[in-house]
């Protein structure tokens, strides 16, 4: 679904700015959001408390996919002119990609849905398609196979994590930036850690891993060969020097979940002290 942030394809409701959701009123003529379903997700209550609706999506006809397919190439030529080093392709957390990979919101009959070939097939066309346009060396993907968001979940990720990892083998990017399975919302539900090994053993680019890593985890994982690299979020938002106290094993600043997601500029996002000079 079309949004501020690009294909905000969370079928109604914005993961980057809650309170801002994106229902049909902030579309275009007051239009629907797109998606690969017109399933209406559950109501959500955001960090303030507020509970808000989201309006029905739009499942997209297979003659509009290859418009949206384009949608990226062109938005991948725009950041490179624009002087980024490249790009990577947000196939995670319940967003437009996500919503066709995954069984439990792509309900679809056609060539993108129902087996987990065809489900993908959104996925693979896109990084196609962005890979022909500015190179494989400038593209990477963001994919989380065992998250639970915006009622978009997988009914069996390893194979979908399997399968998407084997199946970007083929474009040779540059790097596939996957999610551990403790990032899931649902308490208790897929929650085992470093269950990302066949998929960092069977893809053949630089395997990156995110989720709720330390210092010492981080460190420990790419000692053993589970990753190649790292990804901080929480950590890095609430500590703008991160890599220096990680030199230092330096006190971290404690991130406050509360502020995430809010349309402050500044509370919660710029407002974290750096270290002090003298350390």
């Amino acid at each position: 679904m079309e949004t501020h942030c690009g294909y905000c394809a969370q079928k109604g409701g914005c993961l980057l700015l809650p309170d801002l959701a994106c229902w049909k009123d902030y579309q275009p003529n007051g239009q629907a959001p797109i998606s690969s379903t017109d399933k209406q997700i559950a109501p959500q209550t955001h960090p303030d408390g507020t509970v808000e609706p989201y309006s029905p999506p739009r499942r997209l006809t297979t003659d509009e996919i290859p418009q949206i397919v384009n949608d990226f190439r062109l938005a991948a030529r725009n950041a490179i002119e624009a002087g980024f080093d490249g790009v990577e392709i947000h196939g995670a957390h319940g967003y437009l990609i996500e919503q066709f990979m995954k069984d439990s919101a792509n309900d679809r009959t056609d060539e993108y849905g129902g087996s987990l070939e065809n489900r993908c097939r959104f996925a693979l066309e896109i990084v196609e398609a962005v890979v022909k346009e500015i190179g494989a060396d400038r593209v990477g993907i963001r994919l989380s196979p065992f998250a639970d968001y915006m009622d978009c979940w997988d009914s069996n990720p390893e194979a979908l994590g399997f399968y998407m990892v084997k199946s970007l083998n083929k474009y040779n990017i540059l790097y596939c930036h996957m999610v551990e399975p403790r990032m899931s919302i649902v308490e208790g539900r897929r929650q085992i850690p470093h269950r990302l090994l066949p998929m960092r053993k069977a893809f053949n680019g630089t395997f990156i891993a995110a989720g709720g890593y330390d210092r010492e985890e981080g460190n420990k994982v790419i000692a053993e060969g589970y990753a190649d690299l790292v990804a901080y979020g929480r950590l890095f938002l609430a500590n703008p020097d991160l890599p220096k106290r990680f030199e230092l094993n330096a006190p971290l600043n404690q991130y406050d979940r509360t502020t995430f997601y809010t349309s402050d500029p500044v509370v919660g996002y710029t407002d974290y002290p750096f270290l002090e000079s003298s350390v």
